[in-house]
């Protein structure tokens, strides 16, 4: 393993490139727009951006705030389209069919809105909601307070499908790969799977002893998964867990140098990169997807908030929170391609090539 404690800019290599990447300025209520490496513009009014969601459908792109602000923007002249306050607390939406469904906090609901964000229908839960995705006709979500996991059927006016309750202590977080429903339990560092095929659920458990105090609870998401497995920030330990998504066994762990908040893994499989809370907010880890081992640790920054690869897997941006930048990093020697100013920079996102 290599540890690298400084950062070294790359001038020779050209910062010209293609991808349109949106950053969420937390502090500001805007995103910051970047188009061929340059700061090309912000779309403001957002609401508060300290846990923001943005997906991506169609020509539009949706931002979700913490204060319940649900935005519709166009990609092409990045135009606020529509906002509509769908809540007191958001925290995460999904797309299904021709329908958003948005899961709150406060008030304890999930809301069901057409493509125009008219409502449609609210449902209530009694609890806070966490980790909603769909799978063809299901939407599924989990109730964090009190600990069950929800599928809905869309073709049935959202009635309650299936209900596991006692889904194992404090869902936070999900991830859905396929027809696989995979949530994160925060109690016990366990993880749990709804097969949505066969509606056979499932537990984990991946956590040794009691664990650390977090100091930011890890997220959950495809951008973690490669292939049949699945690698999975832990709840209070320094490392990640693997988990084999067809048999759900746990496979495997990678040791890290602290506590992991974002996985992601490469899009050709050759890297997963890890960011992480407290002691070493400063630093990414690089792992070899193949051997599983570790490559580097680099101290990339001050307050790294997060980290996502390019769709052709040559680069790897990162939001350097107190650095006020945006960092390109060279996924061949991890040097540093470029970087982009960028006022308080959190989420990540880059506009899909059929967008």
């Amino acid at each position: 393993m290599v540890v690298t404690t400084g950062i070294f800019i790359l001038y020779t290599l050209t910062s010209a490139f293609a991808e349109k990447i949106y950053v969420v300025e937390r502090e500001r209520e805007r995103l910051a727009v970047i188009e061929n490496g340059v700061l090309s513009g912000e779309i403001g009014n957002l609401g508060n951006l300290n846990h923001a969601t943005v997906k991506f459908n169609k020509n539009f792109m949706y931002v979700i705030s913490r204060d319940g602000y649900l935005s519709q923007i166009e990609t092409v002249s990045d135009s606020l389209i529509k906002q509509v306050k769908v809540g007191k607390s958001g925290i995460g939406f999904i797309f299904t069919g021709d329908m958003v469904a948005v899961a709150n906090y406060d008030p304890h609901d999930v809301v069901i809105l057409d493509e125009s964000l008219s409502t449609l229908k609210k449902i209530e839960t009694n609890s806070k909601n966490v980790g909603i995705k769909s799978w063809k006709r299901f939407l599924i979500f989990a109730l964090m307070d009190k600990d069950e996991i929800w599928v809905l059927d869309s073709e049935k006016n959202f009635e309650v499908h299936k209900m596991i309750k006692n889904a194992g202590g404090m869902p936070f977080d999900a991830l859905m790969s396929e027809n696989k429903y995979i949530v994160g339990l925060f109690n016990k560092g366990s993880v749990g799977m709804l097969d949505v095929n066969t509606m056979n659920y499932s537990r984990r458990n991946l956590r040794r002893g009691e664990g650390e105090a977090i100091f930011k609870i890890p997220h959950f998401g495809t951008w973690g998964v490669y292939k049949d497995s699945a690698f999975i920030p832990a709840v209070g330990e320094r490392r990640l867990h693997i988990v084999d998504i067809n048999s759900f066994k746990h496979s495997g762990y990678i040791d890290l140098t602290g506590l992991p908040v974002f996985v992601a893994v490469s899009p050709d499989g050759r890297y997963i990169a890890v960011n992480y809370s407290g002691d070493k907010e400063d630093f990414l880890t690089v792992v070899d997807a193949k051997s599983r081992k570790v490559l580097n640790d680099i101290k990339a920054g001050k307050r790294i908030m997060h980290i996502r690869f390019s769709e052709d897997s040559r680069r790897l941006y990162l939001s350097s929170y107190f650095d006020n930048t945006v960092r390109v990093l060279d996924t061949n020697e991890w040097k540093v391609l470029d970087e982009i100013t960028v006022p308080t920079p959190s989420g990540i996102f880059i506009l899909p090539d059929e967008s």
